[in-house]
């Protein structure tokens, strides 16, 4: 009987335990995170060269102003279900991230480089988007788009992108 339990205890720890080629494709995702610069724009403070590490890619409330089209704020692209890609699969994340559209259908904001994270390979695609969902959830709301005659809800420090 002990062996039984000991085996069965052994199989739900087996089971239980993130398998090793899940951590290594975590590993390969922040790697990609950092090489990508996400953390430039997608971490509060880091344009202004203060990044909060606790807001680490919790999104910005520093907006990108796009002549003829508005302000746009880096979302958060941590797993928060009210704040950040929480609703989002990583299918979702990987499909965003190659082609510039969000799941909703809604193109993402000129400033986010998809055109060159297109080249990204299927593995390293899936590899971001599993890190992103591996990251602690951080609830921290980001200004929404606003159009050009729109007052910017946050303070806008007049990073401008030619178009």
């Amino acid at each position: 009987m002990r062996t039984l339990a000991a085996a069965a205890l052994g199989l739900a720890c087996l089971l239980a335990a993130p398998a090793a080629g899940s951590q290594d494709l975590v590993r390969r995702g922040e790697y990609l995170a950092q090489i990508m610069d996400c953390q430039g724009c997608h971490t509060s403070g880091a344009m202004a060269g203060m990044p909060d590490p606790k807001l680490h890619l919790a999104g910005s409330p520093l907006g990108f102003g796009i002549p003829d089209l508005g302000i746009f704020y880096p979302p958060n692209l941590t797993p928060d279900a009210e704040t950040g890609l929480g609703s989002w699969t990583e299918a979702d994340i990987v499909r965003a991230v190659r082609t510039g559209i969000r799941p909703d259908g809604r193109q993402l904001a000129p400033a986010m480089p998809w055109r060159s994270y297109a080249a990204l390979t299927d593995g390293d695609a899936e590899a971001l988007a599993a890190y992103l969902k591996s990251l602690a959830p951080v609830s921290h709301k980001v200004p929404p788009p606003t159009g050009t005659k729109d007052k910017p809800p946050a303070p806008f420090l007049g990073l401008v992108v030619p178009q």
